[in-house]
């Protein structure tokens, strides 16, 4: 039986971690019914080689930003350097970008100011904005709410695991949630409840790999054909059949990364 088809709209291609397997990886992830990915760049100096991957490989996508945790390390982007990565037909997303204070928290200031370019960048080039988020609900909600009353962009709210103010937030303003592994995990029920309460066609699946692997995988390295089991968690919180979620995911994907939608692989 051919499974439906899936897209893990984030996942980090480039790391280690998948270093000389690549080729598997994605062999896996297609017999698992994952058609497309989108491989996250969290550093400039790797821009180059997270392209390359993209341009080599079908059904591959790319995305480009700083990393809100590298923010205080790595040299910033200008809005121009972003707006000029983004010519390129397969970058498909501005980021990860974000607020980090769990572990960060000493480079708010910072963060804010990347942000803020990377929210530029997403007005100016039309692509969508993919945001890290973690114990900075109330900072990130205002901000993504000044630059889209400012200008309107797309947005998806990646590996969402906040509290259901910021998930309101980023729904009033028509952006969308990712669900990842953390969903499956047994003590994620508030979580699994925010997922329930939003409308399906704001809804995303990814892995976050090599992070954050689903039951029954939890604690080993995260892949994107891991994306079939967050997949099945998401069908059971909104009722549905695989078959049916993995349809409406892959279609709401397409909606915001329309740079990616169906047909477009090379």
């Amino acid at each position: 039986m051919t499974p439906p088809e899936l897209v893990d709209s984030h996942c980090h291609l480039d790391f280690p971690d998948f270093e000389g397997e690549l080729p598997r990886i994605l062999d896996a992830a297609r017999a698992a019914g994952v058609r497309r990915m989108v491989t996250i760049c969290t550093r400039m100096e790797n821009e180059p080689k997270v392209r390359a991957m993209a341009e080599a490989h079908e059904g591959l996508f790319y995305a480009a930003g700083i990393h809100p945790m590298r923010a205080a390390e790595d040299p910033p982007v200008t809005v121009a350097q972003l707006v000029a990565l983004a010519q390129h037909p397969k970058m498909v997303g501005i980021g990860e970008t974000g607020l980090d204070y769990h572990y960060t928290a000493d480079s708010a200031e910072i963060q804010k100011e990347s942000l803020r370019i990377h929210i530029a960048a997403a007005q100016e080039t039309g692509l969508p904005l993919i945001i890290h988020a973690r114990a900075a609900d109330d900072d990130m909600a205002a901000i993504l709410t000044e630059g889209y009353r400012a200008r309107p962009f797309g947005c998806v709210m990646h590996c969402f695991s906040s509290g259901p103010g910021l998930a309101r937030a980023a729904l009033d303003l028509g952006f969308y949630l990712s669900m990842s592994g953390i969903a499956t995990f047994p003590k994620s029920q508030e979580l699994r409840d925010i997922f329930a309460a939003a409308p399906l066609e704001r809804i995303l699946l990814e892995t976050d790999s090599p992070y954050l692997a689903p039951v029954p995988f939890r604690g080993k390295r995260n892949e994107p054909a891991y994306t079939a089991y967050t997949a099945r968690t998401g069908a059971q919180i909104f009722g549905l059949t695989e078959a049916e979620f993995a349809a409406a995911t892959t279609a709401n994907f397409d909606r915001l990364f329309t740079r990616a939608a169906m047909g477009v692989t090379g």
